[in-house]
Order: structure tokens, then sequence, then C-alpha cells
């Protein structure tokens, strides 16, 4: 005799056991594709591993506790008291993450009290937002500033530089200014707004050309890309 059939003959319900099971395998099953879609959508430098294990494993969690209340009021407060002493100090820098967390165990509460069709409907749109959301840019300024350092000889002419700043850049404010080379040049700091991101090689190319100037570097900040 298998162990399921010693379960069922030791006086369990064969329905509720199989409601939890379909329930639990649901809401696994479930943030496994919100954890792809995840991964698959991620955009940003401090991708962790940890994190979509935690979306997975929190919606199994929060649909055993789900079961585990049932419609009883006082496990459910029990419940409750309990998970309030345990104490979660992981920093989530990225709302995008939080939701996900969210999103996971929300769909383990859905499956957990039963309502696998809210669990079901509810995963397949919050994916499809998010694949929608991601590769549709959608809020996104389309906007590229930069820092543009570089030297210049002191009594230099500056009008080719400004020229060329003008030509690639939409926006340029001067930031800093400060003798270097015991008071034979001045580094320049400019504050920069491209149109073109990929015009950012030229840009620096065109400076370095130009005579006089030295130490050309432009560091550059896309609004998309976590720093």
């Amino acid at each position: 005799m298998n162990p399921v059939d010693v379960f069922m003959a030791g006086g369990g319900e064969p329905f509720a056991f199989k409601s939890a099971a379909l329930a639990l395998l649901l809401a696994f099953g479930l943030t496994q594709v919100l954890g792809a879609v995840y991964v698959w959508t991620f955009r940003g430098m401090s991708y962790s591993q940890g994190l979509v294990h935690a979306i997975v494993l929190g919606s199994v969690i929060a649909c055993m506790l789900m079961l585990a209340i049932g419609n009883s009021i006082a496990a459910g407060l029990g419940i409750a008291g309990g998970l309030a002493i345990v104490r979660f100090r992981t920093a989530l820098r990225d709302p995008r993450d939080m939701i996900f967390v969210f999103a996971g165990m929300g769909t383990g509460i859905a499956a957990g009290l039963g309502a696998h069709a809210a669990a079901l409907c509810g995963t397949a749109l919050f994916c499809v937002a998010v694949w929608l959301l991601t590769f549709s840019e959608f809020g996104s300024q389309r906007r590229f500033d930069g820092l543009l350092r570089f030297q210049l000889p002191i009594g230099a002419d500056e009008a080719p530089v400004m020229a060329l700043l003008r030509k690639y850049s939409r926006f340029i404010a001067l930031v800093t200014l400060r003798e270097v080379a015991q008071g034979e040049a001045m580094e320049h700091a400019y504050q920069v707004r491209l149109g073109d991101p990929g015009q950012r090689a030229a840009l620096v190319r065109g400076l370095e050309a130009l005579p006089g100037v030295q130490d050309v570097s432009l560091l550059l900040q896309e609004p998309t890309v976590e720093i």
C-alpha cells in the first residue's frame, strides 16, 4: 500500500488532500512563470538569483498558510501574530523587484483560497503587462545626460570647442572650471545632454582632434540603466 492510501485509510479527506496538492502545485507553477518573466525582462546590473527563488518559494508559503487558516479566524490571528515576530530586513532597491515579490505572494494567496481562476488570469495578465511595459520602454524619457571633462591650455581659443559641443549636444551647462598643470591649463567640466547616445564616440573623438584639448572623458548615464 502506498503512502497516499495509508493516509486515506487513516481518516484523511481525499478531497481536501487533492485540493491542497492542486493549490500548492498551481502556486509553484505560476510563480515559476513569474520568475521566468522577471529574468527575461530584467534591466540593470544588480541581478539576484535569490530574489527569483524568493518569488517562487514565497508563493508556496503563502498558499500553505491560506490552506492552514481555512475559515478559522483564530488560526488566522495566530498566524498573523507569528509572522509579526519575524523581521524581514532585506532592502529591495528597485520597486519593480518588490512588485514581483508581491505578485508571487498574491498568486500563492489566491491559490490557497481556492480562487484558481483568479490566480491563473491574474498571473497571465501580470506577465503580459510586464512584457509590454518592458519592451515598449513605457515611461522612458529618452534623455542621455552626461558629464564631460577635458583640459584646455590657458589662453586657448574656446570657440571651436563650444561649436563642437553645440553640434552634438542639445543642452550644455558649465559645472566647474579650475586650474590644473600648475596653472598652465584649465579643466572644464560640462553637463551635456545628447540627443543620440550613438554620437558620444564622435563627440569625444572630435574634442581630442582639436588643438590643445587633452584628457577628454565622458560619463554618460542613461535613465533606463541602474547605476
